[in-house]
């Protein structure tokens, strides 16, 4: 293995390949080091559905990252706009307005000019209709600020960056994991990593971290998030155990963020305990604005219909991790199961199914029969039928009068067959992270001073996201911060 390089990234995901790409572009050499052995490359990008949240004035600017974009789909759909005002709002409102405000700002008002970047990297990208969009009196219309996904979803955004980088002569090492940082005591000079059973010393003018988070890591997440999350699944990567943190963290990088915090969401109670590649996301459990959750006592305990998913999903898994047995139930009726999205119906899933209540109830593992179905009368007797139901937005059909109203997309549960899936807590990704500057993505200490030769990017920031989560976010903060990060430690 060769001893030293320009620029050495910790990780190969997206924000890894995003800084690689970057800091090529001004000519410098570089080594990607991957823990994961090749065939289950990507890291935690490549669980992902591949879908970008980004700033965009309209259809024009979808038609340039989409140029394959018929005009046939055009003339049927209404992409409508996503400003960076709506991108600041849903950022701040999520976050309960603790979102950095640096961090966020670059990560806002960089979001489209990346994607354009991307886009001239070889990156392909689509609209994510059937996830995003209903067909509506024969039109359809995108909502809650997410559009776009790559082609192939994650395996295809990993696929077309590892294409990419090494069509730019950037090395990439897999099975080699990084057990430190080489560190004088003012810069970073290297790191030392074991590959094939062998320790090495590499030295590099800077590295940069985009190793991911402490979600697969069973001791932190119980230390920093509480307990009970042991508990939980793993969505992705079983090598995201938060060693980059620590690394960085040995030789006083500041900590910063919402370390209790993490993204988790409703995924199938009988996944395994990591991320399954032949399954990708399809454990998840999407569609409850559709119907209810009801936990072990039968009682529903959230609001489903609060707001579009993409603004919930991300903290209801914390939720139901919660609950009683730490599990909850999806229940829907006939009028809505053709709006279920495609992970409903995978082979690996957890899904009873009767054409009466009582026998669906009678199947649904640890639930008391008698409250399901007495929650189920009081529900259906709440719901505001005056109003019109719409997928599309949020159409204000409520309950009212219940200890938990449903905001919007409220129907009776009523009409046979009905379908029940059980879903568990899924962790994706971790909100505590390291400290950095938004206009470098340089590590920062602890005395609030960069650390020479040191950047990161991806999961590992922290700072950007408390509490919850806008979907799509995830990948755009790690290509932003991603092509930072690697045009700031090339520096040419």
């Amino acid at each position: 293995m060769a001893t030293s390089r320009d620029i050495i990234i910790i990780g190969a995901g997206n924000a890894a390949f995003c800084a690689a790409h970057a800091a090529r572009e001004k000519g410098a050499s570089v080594l990607m080091l991957e823990c994961a052995p090749e065939a289950v490359n990507g890291g935690n990008s490549r669980f992902t559905a591949g879908a970008m949240r980004f700033a965009y004035e309209g259809v024009d600017d979808i038609r340039a990252l989409c140029p394959d974009l018929a005009q046939e789909q055009i003339d049927i759909t209404d992409f409508g706009s996503y400003t960076t005002d709506q991108f600041y709002d849903d950022m701040f409102r999520v976050t309960r307005y603790r979102s950095d405000p640096a961090l966020c700002e670059r990560l806002v008002m960089s979001s489209r000019e990346t994607m354009g970047w991307m886009r001239e990297k070889g990156i392909r990208f689509m609209p994510i209709y059937g996830r995003q969009a209903f067909k509506v009196d024969g039109r359809f219309k995108f909502w809650g600020g997410l559009t776009l996904e790559t082609w192939g979803g994650g395996p295809g955004l990993v696929d077309q960056h590892t294409k990419i980088a090494k069509e730019q002569g950037i090395d990439i090492r897999y099975d080699s994991r990084v057990l430190e940082l080489l560190f004088d005591g003012h810069k970073v000079t290297g790191v030392q990593v074991r590959n094939k059973g062998e320790v090495f010393t590499l030295t590099a003018d800077s590295v940069i971290m985009a190793c991911g988070g402490f979600q697969a890591n069973t001791e932190w997440r119980t230390r920093y998030l509480g307990p009970g999350w042991e508990m939980a699944r793993v969505r992705g990567s079983r090598y995201n155990t938060g060693d980059g943190i620590r690394m960085a963290l040995d030789i006083g990088a500041s900590p910063y963020g919402n370390w209790s915090g993490c993204h988790a969401v409703g995924w199938d109670y009988n996944a395994p305990e990591f991320g399954d590649l032949a399954v990708g996301d399809g454990f998840q459990k999407h569609s409850y604005p559709w119907g209810i959750m009801v936990n072990a006592e039968g009682r529903r305990f959230v609001d489903e219909g609060a707001d579009f998913r993409n603004y919930t999903y991300a903290k209801y898994g914390r939720v139901i991790l919660n609950q009683p047995d730490q599990f909850a139930w999806q229940v829907f009726d006939n009028k809505v199961t053709h709006l279920l999205r495609d992970e409903y119906r995978i082979r690996q899933v957890t899904k009873v199914s009767a054409d009466t209540l009582e026998a669906l109830v009678a199947k649904m593992d640890g639930v008391d029969a008698n409250g399901f179905l007495a929650e189920i009368d009081a529900y259906n007797q709440a719901v505001n039928q005056r109003v019109s139901f719409d997928p599309n937005v949020k159409d204000g059909r409520n309950t009212q009068g219940l200890a938990v109203n449903k905001s919007n997309w409220a129907n009776t549960i009523d009409e046979p067959p009905f379908e029940a899936y059980q879903v568990g807590c899924g962790i994706t990704f971790t909100f505590g992270g390291l400290r950095i500057e938004a206009d470098t993505a340089a590590v920062v200490n602890n005395d609030d001073e960069p650390i020479p030769g040191l950047y990161a990017a991806g999961e590992l920031v922290g700072g950007i996201f408390y509490f919850n989560y806008p979907g799509g976010t995830g990948l755009m903060s790690g290509s932003v911060f991603g092509r930072l990060a690697g045009s700031s430690a090339a520096g040419k």
